[in-house]
């Protein structure tokens, strides 16, 4: 069994299948079409799969253009019968991961999926996890549910896990460029991932477990929360001892060694920085260890928005006004520049702690322009002179590119920059 899949996906014959078909799922299944492979992509979104098979991109990293040429192809198409499974030779999990209210992972996404792909595993599948999940969620949740109807795994059937690094709106390092790691239940199984997605990437990196790739993931967004949370920490620091934590941070990133840079903001959103060390720290828990750079990295990082927050109402205060009934314009709502995601973004914390305060709260986002997804009627308005003019402050939380940051200062009586990209506005020359 074990050579006629080698055999089937050395030659792309193997037929492929996705199974969520979000920011990560999307873009795999359009490497494996463009790798030559038979790609199905399954969904419950039903407008998700109807797009796709008309040949319409969601998601900003693909273009509309490639996604018809792969569906006009015949190589890509997307359902939501999971009973196309029975045909298929590998298939790949890429569904949320979110954390319960209680911090807990919810890995109900992940079970149902599995679920699903019990029902028609059969001897010569390979089955692939890429949501992020802690350490040994593969070998306790995925491979219990496969070999229930005796397939045996390493012989039969191949369970492996290959973390997702898709990083939204990023141009320079793309699915197929960036290393992938890979990790198998058996050496079997990390060879059988390793033969499939060689064909999709130019780099793999196999390493000896299933659960040390998934703990090589954590510790990626574990290390990014931490020096996130860090520079955080040094600009408050800056802040009392009367310091600018800017130039401080330009001053030693210049130092070619020993030094990463990491810049501050108004805390941490999206779905990995906020969420993936939360899985690893629970994973401790349950073995009576505390991650205590995880707590405390969380604990920085969700303390920005306030104090942002406290930097728009000290400027107020100079200026003589009371943060209520002050006219607050907000500046990006996304939770990174340049995409259109603002899940988890620290826009959304921003503007309910200054809505608690009595401040009169708008947005403007070029690729966002409702917040009611999130739970949040604050109304979009179109950026123009007239309404930074009339604004009694505008904080800045989205550094979107596209914007003309020295037309919003030439407009703006007051402004609030959480990300460093206004100049500095000069000083009245003393008489």
């Amino acid at each position: 069994m074990r050579e006629q899949l080698l055999e089937k996906i050395t030659s792309r014959q193997a037929q492929v299948a996705v199974i969520g078909l979000g920011y990560v799922g999307l873009p795999l299944a359009m490497e494996f079409a463009k790798a030559g492979f038979r790609t199905v992509g399954i969904d419950l979104d039903k407008r998700k799969v109807e797009a796709l098979n008309t040949g319409q991109s969601y998601i900003g990293d693909v273009a509309t253009a490639e996604l018809g040429a792969m569906v006009a192809s015949g190589r890509l198409r997307a359902t939501s019968d999971f009973a196309v499974l029975r045909d298929c030779d590998a298939v790949s999990i890429c569904v949320p991961t979110p954390l319960s209210k209680t911090h807990d992972p919810d890995l109900a996404y992940v079970v149902s999926a599995t679920d699903e792909v019990a029902k028609y595993v059969h001897p010569g599948m390979l089955i692939v996890l890429e949501s992020t999940t802690y350490p040994g969620t593969t070998e306790e949740i995925i491979v219990p549910r496969i070999v229930a109807n005796g397939c045996q795994v390493g012989q039969e059937v191949f369970v492996a896990f290959s973390p997702e690094r898709i990083d939204p709106g990023r141009q320079d390092y793309m699915l197929k460029n960036t290393p992938k790691v890979v990790g198998g239940i058996t050496p079997a199984c990390r060879d059988m991932v390793t033969a499939l997605y060689s064909h999709v990437t130019d780099q793999l990196v196999p390493v000896s477990s299933a659960a040390a790739a998934e703990m090589a993931k954590l510790l990626e967004n574990t290390f990014r929360a931490v020096n996130i949370a860090l520079v955080n920490e040094i600009l408050m620091m800056c802040d009392k001892l009367g310091l600018d934590a800017w130039e401080v941070i330009e001053a030693a990133a210049t130092k070619p060694y020993g030094f990463m840079k990491f810049t501050p903001g108004p805390g941490v959103g999206g779905h990995c920085i906020p969420l993936d060390p939360q899985y690893l720290s629970w994973k401790m828990r349950t073995l009576n260890y505390n991650a205590r750079f995880i707590q405390l990295a969380e604990e920085v990082n969700a303390s920005m928005p306030a104090y942002w927050v406290n930097k728009v109402v000290e400027a107020l205060n100079d200026a003589r006004k009371a943060v209520k009934g002050s006219r607050v314009l907000v500046l990006g709502v996304t939770y990174k520049p340049n995409i259109d995601d603002p899940r988890e973004s620290p826009a959304l914390d921003i503007i309910k702690l200054l809505e608690e305060r009595g401040a009169v709260i708008s947005f403007h986002d070029p690729f966002v322009k409702s917040l009611a997804h999130e739970g949040l009627h604050t109304p979009y308005v179109e950026l123009t002179a007239e309404r930074l003019a009339a604004s009694d402050c505008v904080l800045v939380v989205t550094n979107h590119s596209g914007y003309d940051w020295a037309w919003v200062q030439r407009h703006a009586p007051l402004l609030v920059d959480s990300r460093h990209v206004l100049a500095p506005r000069r000083q009245p020359e003393q008489p």
